[in-house]
């Protein structure tokens, strides 16, 4: 077991099998250094747990949630073409997306969600510049998405 996956285990937390993509991309891809991943929705066991729109059907703090849920599925998509977690030197970036109801503003706040399972997990190595964007409607009427960018030691 890797070093960031018995970090995980100590959080409580499984590495999940990668999503399958849902259209015509790789979950994620390598190119020299970098892995990019493509955006990830809050998939458990192939289902959304929660749809709608957050500030309306969803709460900021269930949103925030389903970020965290999506960076784990991030993070195993990185796997998938690095081999080993303990591979990451750092993530680079965090791109994160909101369906969010008209009035609400908070996005940020739930993409933290996301970022902070990066920091419990990777440390140092998870600190990142990011975007928290907010839509008005994302794939399968998920919540939230996330993709990141990271970059492998050598």
């Amino acid at each position: 077991m890797s070093a960031v996956e018995a970090k995980l285990a100590e959080l409580g937390l499984t590495l999940p099998d990668v999503v399958p993509p849902l259209a015509a991309y790789q979950p994620a891809v390598r190119s020299g250094a970098y892995v990019y991943t493509s955006g990830q929705l809050p998939m458990v066991e192939g289902k959304l747990p929660v749809t709608g729109k957050v500030g309306a059907e969803v709460t900021a703090e269930e949103a925030k949630e389903l970020a965290r849920t999506c960076a784990l599925n991030a993070l195993a998509a990185v796997k998938s073409v690095a081999g080993d977690l303990d591979r990451v030197a750092r993530v680079v970036k965090v791109v994160g997306f909101v369906a969010s109801a008209a009035d609400f503003t908070g996005q940020p706040g739930v993409i933290n969600g996301a970022s902070e399972l990066l920091g419990e997990v990777l440390g140092d190595k998870g600190v990142h510049a990011r975007s928290a964007v907010g839509v008005a409607v994302l794939p399968l009427d998920a919540p939230v998405e996330v993709e990141i960018q990271v970059e492998l030691a050598p």
